[in-house]
């Protein structure tokens, strides 16, 4: 295990995508992959004492793009997108909470019943008293996706990094790895790198919001146990891109 005094980060937005609550299911919520995840959350945020929000995606129950090639609306395939991250933060809040960490789900959509409405600066005082806040809804809007929305809310919440986790994924590759044998890892990325290549790191929108205010990524498998801890104790996991 990787011990520290102190984070390399203090504040941070991890991006988890829907895939990564399917585990090896592929649909819907695997409750021993959500229960390893929230493990190394908590783990960060009661000994490293990091201040944890986080950005939850969809595409374990839905996909807009999917809906929108299928012959749906593309606005309309997006909002039932939206709603497919709020299922899973729910899920996420839950689980968090029966483990006793104090939580606040806030989402882009109003539903009062469920969920705080996002205002920036109440989130940023969740993350002052020490709760883990998780956004939801994506930013509302149709045609962005998850990607753009954890490049936004970590801006606006002034995170120091953004911490995009995969499944099974251990960062940023010349090629993929899983069809080509020869494909090297990049341990470091710069922004233009990215874009200029094509690389599949998260939505180009994304990479050119973090480019424009200097949000360094980290590209990193979170399910490989103790990956989020080594990483906010300083060691080289994954791709990061500044």
């Amino acid at each position: 295990m990787n011990n520290c005094s102190e984070p390399r980060w203090n504040r941070i937005l991890l991006k988890l995508s829907g895939e990564a609550f399917a585990g090896d299911k592929g649909f819907g919520i695997d409750n021993k992959v959500m229960d390893r995840i929230t493990d190394d959350i908590i783990d960060v945020w009661k000994n490293l004492r990091a201040e944890v929000a986080i950005v939850v995606g969809g595409g374990n129950f839905w996909r807009g793009m999917t809906g929108a090639e299928g012959g749906l609306d593309r606005a309309q395939a997006d909002y039932m997108g939206m709603l497919a991250t709020v299922m899973n933060a729910l899920a996420l809040q839950d689980v968090l909470e029966q483990k006793n960490v104090p939580t606040r789900l806030q989402s882009a959509i109003r539903m009062p019943q469920v969920a705080e409405e996002y205002i920036r600066r109440r989130a940023i005082r969740h993350l002052e008293k020490h709760r883990v806040v998780i956004f939801a809804a994506g930013t509302g809007n149709p045609f962005f996706t998850t990607d753009t929305t954890a490049s936004l809310r970590a801006v606006e919440i002034d995170a120091d990094v953004l911490l995009s986790a995969k499944n099974g994924v251990d960062g940023v590759y010349t090629d993929d790895p899983r069809t080509n044998p020869d494909a090297t890892k990049i341990d470091e990325l710069g922004y233009l790198d990215v874009l200029n290549r094509d690389l599949r790191v998260m939505d180009p929108t994304a990479i050119t919001h973090a480019k424009e205010n200097g949000l360094p990524i980290v590209v990193f498998d979170l399910l490989a146990e103790g990956n989020l801890r080594a990483l906010l104790c300083g060691k080289s996991i994954g791709t990061i891109v500044r």
